[in-house]
């Protein structure tokens, strides 16, 4: 009967063990399913975080050429304005020129009330244009002060020289 008691006993210890075995597989089994299920909703929250990112970076992009693609069409269009003022500019240039050659001609049988005359009309164009001169030089300089401003101020990336 000892025996029987031993082999009960046992046997009762091996079911027990086997029991408490596959008890902490079936444990350790749950952990390893969580941690599996945790990571893989880190990994998706971070491939949703990168196609978000990826999204924004996009939207900035398309502003930025939104933005640089007005600005040249802009310039574009001055572009077309400021050489249509220069055509309408080198005509008028040209008539300026004829007249003159025109002038000269009649000068040369003019009487000299007629040349006093015309030399106070000269006099008077002379100060007109010496007046829209100065204000041309200032909007230029004005021009030229904005454009440095600008090249000062546009941001650079620094590059480093080694990556050259």
């Amino acid at each position: 009967m000892a025996r029987l008691t031993l082999y009960t006993s046992l046997a009762a210890a091996v079911a027990g063990a086997a029991l408490a075995w596959h008890f902490q597989a079936a444990r350790l089994g749950a952990e390893l399913a969580d941690e599996r299920l945790q990571a893989s909703q880190y990994r998706q929250q971070i491939d949703d975080e990168c196609t978000a990112a990826g999204l924004r970076v996009l939207a900035v992009e398309r502003t930025v050429n939104d933005k640089y693609q007005g600005a040249l069409n802009d310039a574009i269009q001055k572009q077309v304005g400021l050489q249509a003022a220069a055509d309408r500019a080198r005509l008028e240039r040209d008539g300026l020129r004829k007249q003159l050659s025109d002038a000269e001609q009649r000068l040369a049988d003019a009487s000299p009330a007629t040349l006093i005359e015309y030399a106070r009309a000269l006099n008077h164009v002379f100060g007109q244009c010496s007046q829209r001169y100065a204000e041309l030089a200032i909007r230029a300089d004005g021009h030229a002060a904005d454009a440095a401003t600008c090249r000062a101020a546009w941001p650079v990336i620094p590059q480093d020289k080694e990556s050259k």
